[in-house]
């Protein structure tokens, strides 16, 4: 493709097209910010390399040649398209990527029922989002802004705190049946327990810690389900194969949709909780400020769940 273009220099078809348009070196060099000679130079390499005479010399100025004629007419058309293109190509939103790590379960219930909002007030800015479950990973150099869980002091960057973690037993209404709709908190040793496992899992609430909080003497049953997934966890206990630990904040829509209930009043609150972490590095600190802003005011904003009875603090 465009062999006959071969190494040639588009600066010397823009000296050409000076020179044509203008039928004059002086006013081509003038208009291209150079000098007389250079413009009579280029000229000459682009002979040279067309091994065609492009224009005549006649007394007091320049002519074209019938092939120049041609040449100029193509060029010219040439870099109108390639003109109209580049400023059809700089007329574009200029976007821009903003990388955003958090954990499985704060991204699927709810970072990303609330995004589209910050793209309707920010649609020249693209959110790529990153999820893992291993907090250390997540401020790595190409990571913008972090949504972690933890008591706030991260060695990587700075924290601001978003909300506190406040926990309750969560479970769908089908496995209620036949029992009233809400029940003692002795009644969750009866009921089938869902349990998370994983490398994070140690520090958030598990069944052993809300038993203690509950003042359950009983330990909790190991249960038949685990897993290492916040995500999946709730999924099954939406398709009613026990009860698990809902987060507020994570799990309010899903109640509200009555796909989860609570069957016990009481609640527990730990000394941790969820903080938005930017990099020590200073890298856009504008655009990454919005965001952080943009998350701050969706939290006051939207008006958590009242709780239903008790809630009891834990230090954890």
């Amino acid at each position: 493709m465009f062999e006959a273009l071969g190494q040639m220099s588009l600066d010397l078809l823009r000296a050409f097209e000076a020179a044509a348009r203008h039928r004059s070196f002086t006013a081509a060099a003038t208009e291209l910010g150079t000098t007389q000679p250079a413009i009579s130079q280029q000229i000459k390499r682009l002979e040279e390399q067309l091994a065609t005479r492009l224009f005549d010399r006649i007394y007091r100025g320049i002519e074209l040649t019938e092939p120049g004629e041609l040449l100029f007419e193509h060029v010219l058309t040439g870099l109108r398209s390639l003109d109209a293109g580049l400023e059809a190509v700089t007329a574009q939103p200029n976007h821009e990527v903003l990388s955003v790590a958090t954990d499985f379960a704060f991204a699927a219930y709810w970072l990303m029922p609330r995004l589209h909002r910050f793209h309707q007030a920010n649609p020249e800015v693209d959110v790529s989002l990153v999820t893992s479950e291993r907090s250390h990973s997540m401020l790595r150099t190409d990571i913008d802004v972090a949504v972690l869980f933890g008591n706030g002091r991260f060695k990587q960057g700075d924290s601001h705190f978003l909300f506190s973690e406040e926990v309750f037993p969560v479970c769908s209404p089908q496995l209620l049946a036949g029992r009233p709709p809400v029940v003692p908190v002795e009644a969750l040793q009866e009921l089938p327990l869902l349990h998370l496992r994983g490398e994070n899992s140690s520090d958030w609430f598990d069944w052993t810690r809300l038993f203690r909080a509950f003042n359950l003497p009983q330990s909790p049953a190991p249960g038949q389900l685990r897993f290492d997934n916040y995500t999946l966890l709730i999924q099954a206990a939406i398709a009613g194969q026990g009860v698990a630990i809902g987060w507020r904040h994570l799990v309010d829509a899903l109640l509200d949709q009555g796909l989860l209930c609570r069957p016990t009043e009481a609640s527990a609150v730990s000394e941790y909780g969820y903080y938005v972490v930017l990099p020590q590095r200073k890298r856009r600190l504008q655009l990454m400020q919005r965001f952080v802003d943009w998350l701050m005011l969706e939290q006051a904003t939207v008006s958590p769940l009242e709780p239903l009875g008790r809630v009891l603090r834990v230090a954890i």
